[in-house]
Formats: C-alpha cells, structure tokens, sequence
C-alpha cells in the first residue's frame, strides 16, 4: 500500500481521490507516523421495496380528489 506524507497528500489530493477512487488505498503520514488510511467508499447496499405490504391498511374516501374543493376555490377567486 502506498505511503505519502501530509505535503505531498495536499499538494496531489486530486489525483490521490482519483486513486483513491478506483480502488488503490493509500496512507497519510505525518511526521513519518501514519496517520490516516486513505480506502475508496463502497456503494450502500439498496433494499430492496415490497409492493404492497401496506395493502388493506389504508383507504382512501371516494372523494378524495374533490376534498376541500370548495375551500381552494374560495382561496383562488375568493367567496
């Protein structure tokens, strides 16, 4: 695994990401002591979506896209 000094990470920091990025870790020294390991972030694992577990839980009235129609008319063109 490569080692860079603090210096030379500040002064290379976008190619080190870049590195970085595609898979080559790295270490920061400072004072000729490690101090940070330098590793590319995986990708979270997705969960995964089950359609309809909620099924039969909720309703909604047979009304639901006139609610309150009246009252947001009134806000629009006034009463």
């Amino acid at each position: 695994m490569k080692t860079v000094s603090l210096q030379e990470a500040r002064s290379q920091l976008s190619s080190l990401v870049d590195k970085a990025a595609n898979g080559e870790a790295f270490i920061i020294e400072k004072d000729g002591k490690p101090v940070v390991k330098v590793v590319p972030v995986e990708d979270a694992p997705k969960k995964k979506r089950r359609a309809g577990f909620l099924k039969g839980q909720a309703s909604l009235p047979d009304d639901f896209d006139s609610i309150y129609a009246k009252e947001i008319e009134d806000m629009f063109y006034g009463k």
